[in-house]
């Protein structure tokens, strides 16, 4: 599997395995610092899912989801320290509804062996934004392994609080009523994470774009049109200032019809 590299220009194809794994994004953070980084894949009407009747939620449309996306998922998962994640992942994984479980996924032993030789874990800990605590504790001990936090706001249920604390999870207060992007990235650095990785949905992508918390974007874009009026796209909600993106490298897909672009955003 091979790609061109557009922007830098090259002129010979790169492999497709280990175009994200030689950024080595576990290494960029200063002292003190985190480097925070999203990744979504998209229709070029900038749709990442449509809603779906039978289920009644939204969904990845096959026409978007592709193994060869997948892979780079994954190798960008292996640079993390951490994953962020939402509570609703959670409970659809309870419930039977998730796609797949929190990366690295099964089949990428190769993957897992580069975290040892990293000396990283051999899987990433699971960071949860959930202002309400409903996190099934039966997808808790889906993560048996993992260091798992949860970030939540100050008015957070007690009970709640009580009951994931007593499963071995880690509760930080990250906001007043919700979680606010400034002191997620305050709390995950004072965890002593290096490089986290987003993987939650657009709301939660907008609120750290907002906070100036997320550094790094990483976009798929597939050859497709959706066109659907339920959908979502990767940034969801207001923004009160146009952020800029400062584009860092392009590549094009031509067999699996799409391109991957890598951004660094520009701070408020």
């Amino acid at each position: 599997m091979m790609v061109r590299s557009l922007f830098p220009q090259k002129d010979k194809p790169l492999p497709l395995r280990g175009l994200y794994l030689g950024l080595n994004l576990h290494r960029v953070a200063e002292q003190g610092d985190i480097l925070i980084y999203s990744n979504y894949v998209a229709s070029l009407d900038g749709r990442i899912s449509r809603y779906n009747v039978e289920t009644g939620g939204y969904e990845v449309p096959k026409s978007l989801a592709n193994e060869r996306d997948w892979h780079l998922y994954q190798e960008l998962a292996a640079q993390s320290d951490v994953l962020i994640t939402s509570a609703r992942y959670f409970r659809q994984l309870s419930s039977g509804a998730a796609q797949d479980m929190l990366p690295i996924g099964n089949g990428f032993d190769d993957l897992q062996q580069w975290r040892v030789d990293q000396r990283l874990s051999e899987q990433p800990a699971v960071a949860i934004l959930s202002r309400t605590l409903e996190i099934p504790s039966e997808a808790i001990k889906m993560l048996q392994g993992r260091d798992i936090y949860v970030l939540t706001s100050a008015n957070a249920p007690i009970g709640r609080r009580r009951a994931l604390e007593s499963q071995g999870v880690r509760v930080i207060e990250a906001g007043e009523t919700g979680v606010e992007g400034t002191r997620l990235r305050k709390a995950l650095i004072s965890c002593g994470f290096k490089s986290a990785y987003m993987i939650a949905g657009p709301e939660v992508h907008r609120t750290l774009i907002e906070a100036d918390a997320l550094d790094q974007l990483f976009l798929s874009t597939r050859f497709t049109l959706l066109g659907s009026e339920k959908s979502h796209g990767f940034c969801e909600g207001e923004l009160s200032l146009p952020h800029n993106l400062q584009l860092q490298a392009l590549y094009l897909d031509e067999e699996g019809e799409q391109l991957f672009s890598r951004y660094i955003l520009e701070k408020s």
